[in-house]
């Protein structure tokens, strides 16, 4: 009995809060290397996967020149299946610059609370991510906090911390 290959999942990584860390000495968070390699890892993640590290920035600090990079980079890439790291303040934003893409399923994934931290949301919500793009049809997504949105009918709420549908 032969298993079929599974196809590989392209995870591109921009920054935001899940690649945050604290630096003591200026009282600040910047972001720093990305933790999701070490995430994949210790979740012992079979599944074919190739990363790339395309910028280190906050969402807010985005342009769309970078918008366009990452829907470049997305669109040009051999894998259909693309989880995409970044910052929540303006996940929405990317995810409309996303939405002609065709063909392919993009699932973007942040976090409300570094990687680094011990208590925080960022494993589950890549494992969300990593779940949906191998299941949803194409399009682009949004994981967070447990849920799976249609990433042109989403709005973050920042006051209660949660995104919520349109």
């Amino acid at each position: 009995m032969t298993t079929a290959k599974l196809p590989p999942i392209l995870v591109v990584t921009t920054g935001g809060t899940i690649d945050k860390q604290y630096f003591d000495a200026l009282s600040e968070y910047q972001i720093a290397e990305s933790m999701i390699e070490k995430l994949l890892e210790t979740a012992r993640v079979a599944h074919p996967f190739r990363i790339v590290e395309l910028m280190r920035k906050d969402s807010l600090e985005l342009t769309d020149e970078d918008r366009t990079l990452i829907a470049a980079t997305i669109a040009n890439a051999p894998e259909r299946h693309v989880v995409l790291t970044h910052g929540t303040d303006t996940m929405t934003e990317t995810a409309r610059a996303l939405a002609d893409i065709e063909g392919k399923t993009v699932v973007l994934c942040g976090a409300l609370a570094p990687a680094r931290f011990a208590e925080s949301d960022a494993a589950f919500n890549l494992g969300m991510a990593f779940a949906t793009c191998q299941s949803a049809g194409p399009g682009v997504w949004i994981t967070m906090s447990g849920s799976v949105f249609d990433g042109l009918k989403v709005r973050k709420d920042r006051a209660a911390g949660k995104f919520l549908p349109l």
